[in-house]
């Protein structure tokens, strides 16, 4: 019998390693799987890679690790924001590496892992310093940029709903990063707030298919109106 449930967050980033790299689903706050950062943070692994579209909002999340002294290395698209203070002092201090990478060709890059590609070329960044040493190529008459997929080891993402195989459902702009996260690492462990039997997702609504997750831990909400 296919059970990809956990019993636990920290059950559920039990093997994650120190040098692991590690993809983490959210926009900013929405759709952060909180409580899986601080299994990890719990665990004491560091030298982490985190892929993540920010650098860390406030004092949780993706900030809580950074914070904790774990990340070795973040590629992400917005570093700096106005409370991404912890980002900000191990970025000053060089106790962080940062590879800065436009929104648009971070999920292109990520959606390239898990569609298997080699590569893929972009106009996004032709002409500016985050083009320097890369391939350059005229297609139809426009100027484009070589980018490599972007993979993981892990990939930690929140979604609303899920059942025993992995199939998920998203709670609105929390969706975000995570379906394509899902189908780039090689692990995909996924928080949601409520697992379901069998059945109880219809497949028409089913976005990430369990053949895509390998873990699924329940995590209710603080209250009933917290999203998910």
């Amino acid at each position: 019998m296919i059970d990809k449930s956990m019993s636990s967050a920290a059950a559920a980033v039990a093997d994650i390693r120190d040098g692991a790299s590690v993809m983490i689903g959210g926009f900013g706050t929405a759709g952060m799987p909180d409580e899986l950062i601080d299994a990890l943070i719990a665990r004491g692994v560091g030298n982490l890679t985190i892929i993540n579209n920010n650098a860390g909002n406030g004092e949780t999340g993706v900030a809580a690790l950074i914070k904790a002294g774990r990340v070795r290395k973040i590629i992400c698209s917005f570093p700096r924001q106005s409370d991404s203070h912890h980002f900000d002092a191990r970025y000053r201090a060089g106790e962080i590496e940062l590879e800065l990478v436009p929104q648009g060709n971070l999920a292109a890059r990520i959606q390239a892992a898990g569609a298997g590609l080699g590569a893929i070329f972009t106009p996004t960044g032709y002409g500016t310093l985050l083009a320097e040493g890369k391939e350059t190529r005229e297609i139809d008459g426009k100027q484009y940029v070589l980018e490599h997929p972007i993979q993981a080891d892990f990939a930690l993402i929140k979604a609303h709903r899920g059942d025993r195989w992995g199939n998920l459902t998203y709670r609105k702009t929390a969706r975000n990063f995570g379906p394509i996260m899902a189908m780039a690492a090689k692990c995909t462990i996924a928080q949601v707030a409520q697992i379901v039997p069998l059945g109880g997702i219809d497949p028409e609504i089913v976005v990430t298919p369990g053949i895509f997750v390998q873990r699924v831990v329940e995590i209710a909400p603080a209250n009933a109106t917290a999203s998910a």
